[in-house]
């Protein structure tokens, strides 16, 4: 089980996936919005997406989970 994590503090501005999804190592999986800037979170292994924990509009904290993929 990988769990994708938020790089900073942001608002999640899109969520590029769905739970069920495959995903390949490298994929942006949330861009999130911080400092009028948008930053692609991608996963770091290939696999399926297990859980999404946040939804659009959401504010993350660094570190926070965002994504799970098995």
């Amino acid at each position: 089980m990988e769990k994708v994590v938020a790089s900073m503090a942001g608002n999640v501005w899109k969520v590029l996936v769905k739970e069920g999804d495959q995903v390949e190592e490298g994929q942006d999986v949330v861009i999130l919005e911080s400092m009028k800037m948008e930053i692609p979170i991608a996963v770091e292994v290939s696999g399926t997406v297990q859980s999404v924990k946040i939804n659009e509009g959401d504010f993350v904290n660094e570190e926070d989970v965002l994504i799970i993929v098995e």
